[in-house]
């Protein structure tokens, strides 16, 4: 990573700042420095942006800053409850309405992503969607023998890998400035945080995982109700094309539609929210980019419709767990299990207060009780966490961000849908039922299985561990025979002995789950 990273990562700051992307943000609810921070970029601000308070200029700086930054503007979208309404709206362009590329490559793409099988698919559209990395056509795919079905074929914008890999060494080099410059940011991880987004990234360009993840999530959820996923056609799927199903349904942005086909918007931002849930804590295999521009509405049944699978989030069983004793905890108002958890997972030091960060906890939690969601000020609650995070010294979490971001876009959209929505009492039959089921006979059986499973696995390896030791007994045999090694012996059988404690520890840790 050179200068050139440096120098997009200024360019990026200033083009965001120039164009207003600092004058969303909620400055008085923020920490001090922030404030500072923010006041100093907003200088250079563009007139227009402070006389107006509009950022539609925003959307092509973003675009031409690269899809990394798309993505940051498409998440602000969702919160007009943090960014404001004016804001949201100039920002929801980048969702789904994208300048589309060249119609005139697409034969080509196809032809050279599929082969012979491209000429299955038939009467290709204009582009109907076009997002920062892809965009979809509809299709007619014709195979031999069977009915024509009306498809939609993703397609990767050309050069697309190029410019993340660009965007991800510019927050690279952001993240270690930060880190070198400003200690304070250290406990925030951001360099660990970069890389977690820039491996999810790297799986997006590939569109056969995508078609993966589409298969998997379709089996954990094929026995629920209320979310509706394509099918994968498979013999039409590439590293850059994707081919699955035609969903059809109302945009879930668009409540005058909604409202005119009949649908409770009430429960549809229930089955939003329940389904997130359900995918994340139950299965641990969640949509990790749920905005607007990939959500509909089915016409018919009122259900959830979700496209576009190329970010997907993952939780162990641990993560799940604290997920779940979180929110369960804030919808009990058991502020101590909340605070308890927090420290089991790492999130808080252990040389911190766990009845402080309890009250603090609760300092949060019991003015959003019995409050509906237009109630609520996400700003006002989102700087008294970061002055929460400062003051217990919290540590961040990567391989929870993917959750974090996919918890504020869900809920955004949700509230939404349904601003009188109240965020507890639609999560608490997910989050109840599960734990009721993991604290119960079934789960404890289950965990005794997996316990089980683990240790067979674990004794089944012993015969190769005893056949490595006996080789490695017999070579050092052959080295004590040997006047010129014998200083040696004495190092080399503090090795194996040092190597049977960290195999019979590691053994442990296997059987108990912790692997």
């Amino acid at each position: 990573m050179g200068p050139v990273s440096y120098f997009r990562f200024f360019r990026a700051g200033w083009v965001l700042a120039r164009e207003g992307a600092f004058s969303v943000l909620p400055v008085e609810s923020l920490p001090p420095m922030m404030k500072l921070g923010i006041g100093m970029a907003r200088v250079i601000e563009r007139p227009s942006v402070r006389k107006t308070g509009h950022v539609d200029r925003l959307n092509a700086a973003l675009h031409k800053l690269g899809p990394s930054y798309v993505k940051f503007g498409q998440t602000l979208a969702t919160r007009p409850d943090i960014v404001g309404p004016q804001a949201a709206a100039d920002l929801a362009g980048l969702q789904d309405r994208m300048p589309p590329f060249d119609a005139t490559l697409v034969p080509g793409i196809l032809d050279l992503a599929l082969g012979p099988k491209a000429q299955n698919l038939t009467e290709i559209s204009p582009p109907i969607a076009a997002a920062s990395i892809a965009q979809v056509h509809r299709a007619q795919l014709r195979e031999p023998g069977q009915l024509p079905k009306t498809v939609a074929v993703k397609m990767l914008r050309p050069g697309v890998a190029e410019r993340f890999h660009a965007d991800t060494n510019a927050l690279y080099a952001g993240a270690r400035l930060a880190e070198v410059f400003a200690p304070s940011a250290r406990r925030l991880r951001p360099t660990d945080v970069v890389r977690t987004l820039d491996h999810s990234m790297r799986l997006e360009l590939d569109l056969r995982l995508e078609a993966a993840s589409i298969s998997e999530l379709a089996e954990n959820i094929k026995n629920d109700t209320g979310f509706i996923i394509p099918q994968v056609q498979w013999d039409q799927v590439a590293q850059n094309v994707l081919t699955t199903t035609w969903v059809d349904g109302i945009p879930i942005r668009d409540h005058a539609a909604i409202d005119a086909a009949g649908i409770d918007r009430k429960a549809l931002a229930s089955k939003l929210l329940q389904s997130f849930l359900r995918h994340a804590i139950r299965d641990g295999f969640f949509h990790a980019d749920m905005h607007p521009g990939n959500l509909f509405a089915d016409r018919k049944s009122g259900d959830v419709i979700a496209v576009d699978f190329g970010i997907m989030g993952r939780l162990s069983m641990r993560e799940r767990r604290f997920l779940a004793d979180i929110l369960y905890g804030f919808i009990t108002r058991d502020y101590r299990l909340v605070a308890q958890r927090h420290f089991d997972i790492g999130y808080v030091p252990k040389g911190q207060s766990v009845e402080d960060f309890a009250l603090a906890i609760r300092s949060i939690g019991e003015p959003l009780h019995g409050r509906t969601a237009s109630d609520i000020s996400m700003a006002k609650v989102l700087g008294q966490l970061f002055t929460i995070t400062e003051l217990f010294n919290m540590q961040t979490r990567p391989e929870l961000v993917l959750l974090q971001k996919s918890m504020v876009l869900v809920e955004g959209v949700a509230r939404n849908l349904d601003p009188d929505l109240d965020i507890w009492t639609v999560a608490e039959p997910v989050v109840g039922d599960w734990l009721r089921r993991e604290e119960g006979p079934v789960g404890r059986i289950e965990d005794f299985v997996g316990h089980f499973n683990r240790m067979t696995e674990a004794l089944g390896r012993v015969p190769v561990l005893i056949a490595e030791a006996e080789l490695a007994l017999a070579e050092h045999r052959v080295m004590m025979a040997r006047p010129q090694n014998r200083f040696a012996n004495g190092a080399l059988m503090a090795v194996l002995v040092a190597a049977f404690i960290v195999l019979v520890l590691a053994g442990w840790r296997l059987v108990m789950g912790e692997l």
